[in-house]
């Protein structure tokens, strides 16, 4: 089965995808946020299937900036659901490929942290799974 994508459709998957590793880099604080965004971003460049090839796309994300970890959470969290409502209605059988393809990117986003995951970063995982789940 072939699936057709809206440029919007596309949008939306890589602003939730780059978004979770966005606040992954956001909750590392000072310390070490550029190497687990690079981290973050490979995994999902690792990606098979519908999933990486939309987020493999040269094409820009949104607006992932924000004053506040908080201000960009308020967009990435409802953007990372939405993804998922949007592939389980058009592609359900890349449903589960985005959210792999997410908890991946954001566990090795983690890991990338000079001396390994923190507390922080461990209620952003937790918080960015609820997100993928609530679809």
């Amino acid at each position: 089965m072939s699936v057709t994508l809206t440029d919007q459709d596309k949008l939306t998957l890589r602003n939730a995808a780059y978004g979770a590793v966005s606040l992954m880099a956001a909750a590392a604080g000072a310390d070490s946020p550029h190497k687990v965004a690079t981290q973050g971003s490979i995994a999902l460049h690792s990606a098979t299937g519908l999933v990486g090839h939309v987020l493999s796309e040269k094409s820009s994300v949104g607006d992932l900036g924000g004053k506040s970890t908080a201000e960009l959470a308020d967009r990435v969290l409802p953007a990372l659901t939405e993804a998922m409502e949007l592939l389980k209605k058009q592609a359900p059988e890349e449903a589960d490929n985005f959210r792999g393809t997410v908890l991946v990117a954001v566990e090795t986003a983690a890991q990338a942290r000079k001396g390994g995951t923190s507390p922080t970063l461990t209620e952003m995982t937790r918080k960015i799974t609820e997100a993928l789940d609530a679809a």
